[in-house]
């Protein structure tokens, strides 16, 4: 939940009548891991020294402070960040491999890596959605995992570019 992340959302009941209006300080390793690797970062410039420290005092402060202000609402949108990035790159991938057939999605060993990998993200993005909670119900979303691929390669005729710029110049 939000309420997990900041703390000031949080008011117990702890007699289920009377709310306590307490803010209270939480420390989470995977919030503050971000901010320990932007204090290491800006001792560990390499090269060209001091054009990496100018941008480390523009650039640290407004990341320190967007991860501070941001950082819970990143960890509870993380799954639907997921969903949403495994679709949109395996639909950029298809398209730039010029998938338009089941056949031609098989030939090559790459392909299929790259479309298992695309599967798994988008299972680990239903799973951390559904968390689970009740198997007989959320197991079944698991089927729709290669939903995207099948429409794809289902309505990918119809979206040839070089046929509707045929079609458009002839006048039809």
């Amino acid at each position: 939940m939000l309420s997990d992340w900041y703390t000031m959302l949080y008011n117990p009941s702890p007699d289920y009548v009377n709310t306590l209006h307490c803010t209270q300080e939480a420390v989470y390793p995977l919030y503050t891991i971000i901010l320990i690797y932007y204090k290491i970062a800006c001792g560990l410039g390499k090269s060209d020294r001091f054009k990496s420290i100018y941008a480390a005092l523009y650039f640290f402060p407004i990341l320190t402070v967007l991860q501070a202000v941001g950082g819970g609402l990143l960890y509870y949108a993380f799954p639907y960040i997921i969903l949403v990035l495994s679709l949109v790159t395996l639909a950029v991938y298809m398209s730039a491999s010029e998938i338009q057939s089941f056949k031609s999605l098989v030939t090559k060993k790459k392909r299929l890596v790259v479309l298992f990998s695309h599967w798994l993200l988008h299972a680990y993005g239903i799973v951390s959605i559904s968390r689970l909670d009740r198997l007989e119900q959320d197991l079944p979303l698991l089927a729709l995992v290669p939903g995207p691929t099948l429409f794809y390669i289902a309505t990918a005729k119809f979206t040839e570019p070089s046929r509707i710029l045929s079609e458009g110049g002839s006048g039809h």
